[in-house]
């Protein structure tokens, strides 16, 4: 009988943490829940997110004849997924990105900079555990796409190594 209860309060925490997913607007949640030596659940609910529709604002609204010849940099060049980049580094977990170790330290990696395979880029913190994120490859960091303290999503993508 104790495993049907066990069973009954797992459906019901599962219940609970989807609509903790849904409230919160996240994507993606995983929890571990120990009972014991040998007993634990595992637990991973996604969902999956709406596919954003890109408009530019420049073709809606009327621009005055000077702004029109020269388009802005936004407007240049289609919107391209930077997680689709081949020097793209994705977060891999849900979490905050912090930028230096700590508070008031310089940052581990700057605009132009080069890295090793390894070096740690940044730290993700996910439920009170820091993570260091190391580089995947040898290369040039060309662009940062998080700010330091910024919530992360499983997938985003973090910055460019060229």
């Amino acid at each position: 009988m104790t495993k049907k209860t066990t069973h009954d309060a797992d459906v019901s925490f599962i219940e609970a943490l989807a609509e903790l997913l849904r409230a919160n607007d996240l994507t993606e949640l995983q929890v571990k829940r120990n009972y014991g030596e040998n007993d634990s659940l595992n637990v991973r609910v996604s969902r999956q997110q709406p596919q954003q529709v890109v408009t530019q604002v420049a073709a809606s609204a009327p621009a005055p004849a000077a702004t029109a010849a020269a388009p802005s940099p936004a407007t240049a060049a289609p919107a391209e997924d930077p997680a689709s980049h081949p020097g793209a580094v994705t977060s891999p977990m849900v979490g905050t990105c912090y930028m230096a170790g700590e508070p008031g330290a310089a940052p581990f990696v700057t605009v132009g900079q080069s890295v090793s395979e390894g070096d740690t880029l940044m730290i993700i913190e996910a439920m009170k555990t820091m993570n260091h994120i190391p580089a995947p490859k040898s290369g040039t960091v060309k662009r940062i796409m998080v700010e330091d303290g910024a919530p992360v999503e499983f997938g985003a993508p973090l910055m460019i190594i060229e």
